[in-house]
């Protein structure tokens, strides 16, 4: 699998249930959310902006896309709804098509703009690892079959040596 086809077949709307586990705060959580993802054109002026701001040529980009999300937790028993949205901008390296980079607008583990370093499995499966200045995000992403793909997400301390949270997901394609 490429980067390309991995993003043309995340395309749609994903319904997601989340269980994630806050090691430092030895709490658990439970999210539902709704999960859009949709391409969005390379003379985008986004895309552009994340590319300039990370240096990156435009000509080297493939399958620039979107995600939003809205969901509820039961964090603190209440029930706090979660949103946001985020350009990602897939780099693939020229010499080796199933790795390569992955901008992104917003980080998962801080919010501010991220880069991190993407591979392929020979299963498949997408691995992202992103280093910010406190944490460092790995997630491996899963297709079980076209409408179904599964999530897992590890913070790690900035060092790697300690995971701060550990979460699972399976999302199930509605659109």
């Amino acid at each position: 699998m490429d980067i390309k086809e991995f993003v043309e077949k995340s395309i749609g709307q994903w319904r997601s249930q989340r269980s994630a586990h806050h090691l430092a705060f030895s709490h658990f959580e439970a999210v539902e959310s709704v999960i859009d993802i949709e391409p969005i054109s390379q003379e985008d002026a986004s895309v552009i902006e994340l590319c300039k701001a990370s240096g990156v040529d435009t000509q080297q980009i493939v399958a620039p896309f979107k995600m939003s999300w809205e969901g509820q937790s039961d964090w603190d028993d209440g029930e706090e709804i979660l949103q946001g949205s985020s350009v990602l901008v897939p780099v693939p390296d020229p010499k080796q098509p199933n790795r390569g980079q992955l901008l992104r607008e917003q980080g998962y583990a801080e919010t501010m703009a991220a880069t991190g370093d993407y591979r392929f499995l020979e299963d498949g499966t997408f691995v992202l690892v992103t280093n910010y200045d406190r944490a460092a995000a790995e997630e491996k992403i899963w297709f079980v079959n076209p409408n179904v793909r599964c999530r897992v997400s590890l913070i790690k301390t900035s060092g790697g040596s300690g995971v701060v949270t550990a979460s699972f997901s399976s999302e199930i394609r509605q659109s």
